[in-house]
């Protein structure tokens, strides 16, 4: 079965069985490595997160392998990325671009929450932190979290 097709039929199974409510927030702490789901001041779900290659400190140009931190929201989504489903971060905000071009960068963008490269077999989740700066969950966790957290979600990226 390719991977592709796999991942169609679990996303198709999770909204098969008894699903649980669109979320509205997602926060993210870096400093813990855990994504968590919220539906009102609910926790819904929590995960293993890994971050961009420096992960410390908030984003603020093209390159330097941070993760943003701030207020943002799930503005797109991409089901065929080179990575098992990817869910966009609203990033670059205004307040953002204006910090980066007052130094004359760019401050880089395609900000992702997104599973584990293609190339991997579908259970294996990389231990370290490894993106461009991108959140990166498991695979089985970003099926979970694409078919609970609509376009439009919030989403807090703490350090």
């Amino acid at each position: 079965m390719s991977r592709r097709y796999a991942a169609l039929l679990s996303l198709l199974l999770l909204s098969a069985s008894p699903a649980l409510a669109d979320v509205d927030r997602i926060v993210v702490t870096k400093a813990e490595r855990k994504l968590r789901l919220f539906d009102g001041g609910t926790l819904v779900r929590e995960y293993d997160i890994r971050l961009g290659s420096a992960p410390e400190g908030r984003k603020q140009v093209e390159g330097d392998g941070r993760t943003p931190e701030g207020l943002y929201r799930i503005s797109g989504r991409n089901a065929a990325s080179a990575y098992t489903l990817s869910l966009r971060i609203s990033y670059p905000e205004p307040w953002d671009l204006a910090a980066a071009v007052k130094r004359g960068l760019s401050p880089g963008g395609d900000i992702m929450i997104h599973g584990q490269p293609d190339a991997l077999p579908d259970f294996v989740t990389l231990p370290w932190d490894w993106t461009a700066g991108c959140i990166a969950v498991s695979n089985d966790a970003i099926r979970e979290i694409w078919s609970l957290a609509p376009d439009g979600t919030a989403i807090e990226i703490r350090p």
